[in-house]
């Protein structure tokens, strides 16, 4: 098991990671944060982006698919990527790993295997 704030330190040795973050979606708290000078407003990031997780489970729910299968959400900007992944919901109820990163340098397959291999053993 890793704390957040080395999970988050993992998160942002991928290259171009600007920003990581380690949200409570229910709350809208952050509960652990790291940035560049480049990243994002991530209380901001914590706000806005748990309307969208809130959504994507309410979205799934309706069509009768179980949460629990939801891996991450890519959100693709003209500069950057957006991933939102969610902690498991049976252990970790209501958490999301955030992760913006510079989309010219990023490997954006790899930032996503991290995320998941973090998500995994993080302790909250």
């Amino acid at each position: 098991m890793i704390d957040v704030q080395e999970s988050l330190r993992e998160v942002m040795e991928c290259e171009g990671v600007l920003a990581a973050s380690l949200v409570d979606y229910l709350s809208r708290i952050t509960l652990g944060a790291v940035q560049t000078p480049r990243g994002p407003d991530l209380e901001k990031v914590a706000y806005g982006d748990t309307d969208v997780m809130r959504a994507k489970l309410s979205t799934l729910e309706l069509l009768g698919y179980d949460p629990d299968r939801l891996e991450d959400i890519v959100v693709t900007l003209d500069t950057e990527y957006h991933v939102i992944r969610p902690l498991s919901r049976r252990t970790r109820q209501g958490v999301f790993l955030y992760l913006v990163a510079d989309r010219a340098r990023t490997d954006l397959d790899a930032a996503r295997a991290t995320m998941r291999e973090v998500a995994r053993r993080l302790d909250v």
